[in-house]
């Protein structure tokens, strides 16, 4: 049987196939939204962000930047008052063992704020000397850097401690890692030994306590942390 062209086929293909090809008028066509309504793109939930947690989270960073400015503040030494300007011919009261370049400079410079003289030393025998006959002129405070190879810490400290006695205190400073050089140290004579750290904080009142004059020499021993 011949189908004409304005027939309809039995195969019933073409025209279905058509249909079923056609996307609906109203498809990827969007009414308007209703405010607060969650948005959906492909699938993916994108509600508008809330920014709220931003402010909290902005206020909780803030607090807890002011506990630690506290905390960090709450141990700091305040600064001391300089001591009057001394004599140029008044003998230092304190020395130094100290040939690291960073505390050399760091003691020279504090030394100088507070009107406090201290003399670097390489040798026992150049504080001995200084010291007079009679021990007169016996330092208030002798420093050690434990790590200074040259001044021989450990065979110098219990030298210096038996000729000048009480009267001079001697304090050394290391590495917080040296635990084993720290009882060694201690063991040997030293009145103190600190870490790098509490000698650089503690120094100022260090300084002033020891270099001033013994009418203004102060009856309480500086707090040094642990």
């Amino acid at each position: 049987m011949m189908i004409g062209p304005n027939q309809p086929s039995s195969a019933g293909g073409g025209r279905g196939r058509g249909r079923q090809g056609r996307r609906p008028n109203n498809q990827g066509k969007r009414g308007p939204q209703q405010p607060g309504s969650p948005n959906r793109q492909g699938g993916i939930y994108t509600a508008p962000m809330d920014h709220s947690y931003r402010s909290a989270l902005q206020g909780n960073g803030s607090q807890r930047g002011r506990s630690q400015r506290a905390l960090g503040t709450q141990y700091l030494q305040p600064e001391p008052e300089p001591l009057p300007a001394p004599p140029e011919s008044a003998a230092p009261r304190i020395f130094a063992f100290v040939d690291d370049l960073f505390f050399a400079a760091k003691i020279t410079e504090t030394a100088r704020k507070l009107n406090v003289k201290v003399e670097f030393v390489k040798t026992e025998k150049e504080i001995l000397e200084r010291s007079g006959e009679n021990g007169e002129q016996k330092p208030s405070l002798i420093i050690f850097d434990l790590n200074n190879a040259a001044a021989k810490p450990l065979t110098a400290i219990p030298r210096l401690k038996a000729k000048l006695r009480k009267k001079t205190a001697v304090i050394g400073f290391l590495s917080h890692v040296q635990g084993d050089l720290k009882v060694k140290a201690l063991e040997a004579g030293c009145d103190m030994v600190l870490p790098r750290s509490a000698f650089s904080q503690n120094l100022p009142q260090l300084l002033r306590r020891h270099g001033a004059p013994d009418e203004l020499d102060e009856a309480s021993p500086v707090p040094v942390p642990e």
